[in-house]
């Protein structure tokens, strides 16, 4: 008897000690579809500075425009002082007939450097990290893919891929910011080269009446 209750003691506590595997009850989170508006759709990117990302989508064919604000975080009604956890994105504002969710995903990893992780140039920080937001199941699929052929050339892609939930968008002073203040130092210095490597990068996408 007293062998068994050796024994059954070294059993417990060799489980006591043992770890024991948490059990997470994070769920995927369930994307918001946005309606279609007059037959024009909204799709949602973090690319670093939205002046710069707001620049390079209105050049698009297809896209009717481009908003600045907030998304990819929690916190409630953010602002440009006050955004916490949530990074600089754009809605883009498109109509599906003539440029499909596929080529806004290759504009948005052909205007950025895939790679970078916290920012895009010399935008540095979780303000600026990238992000990929699908609506759907058929839009995730479209991203995995194209990530997944990034991948397949050698990048490291540090883009998130996340279900959409929320845009906030960002105060007036900083919408068309780029288009309204062409000579500023950041537009000129950063904005600009931006778009002309993207520009150089998907040629046949770009308005005939935007350049640079």
């Amino acid at each position: 008897m007293k062998l068994i209750s050796t024994l059954i003691l070294i059993i417990l506590a060799s489980t006591c000690n043992t770890p024991v595997e948490k059990k997470t009850d994070k769920k995927e989170a369930i994307p918001v579809q946005v309606n279609t508006q007059d037959g024009l759709e909204r799709a949602y990117f973090s690319s670093g500075c939205f002046w710069c990302v707001e620049e390079i989508y209105e050049s698009v064919v297809g896209v009717q425009e481009a908003i600045s604000g907030y998304s990819g975080g929690t916190t409630e009604n953010p602002t440009y002082r006050n955004h916490s956890d949530h990074a600089e994105a754009n809605e883009i504002i498109y109509d599906p007939k003539i440029v499909s969710f596929k080529t806004l995903v290759d504009v948005y990893f052909a205007s950025q450097n895939i790679e970078q992780v916290n920012g895009q140039g010399p935008d540095i920080g979780e303000s600026y990290r990238s992000i990929i937001f699908y609506q759907n199941q058929e839009q995730k699929k479209i991203i995995e893919d194209k990530i997944a052929a990034l991948t397949n050339d050698g990048f490291k892609v540090a883009a998130e891929v996340k279900a959409f939930e929320k845009f906030w968008i960002a105060e007036d002073y900083h919408q068309d910011y780029a288009k309204l203040h062409p000579n500023q130092g950041y537009i000129q210095g950063v904005s600009i080269p931006r778009w002309r490597k993207f520009a150089s990068k998907m040629p046949d996408v770009i308005k005939p009446t935007v350049s640079h």
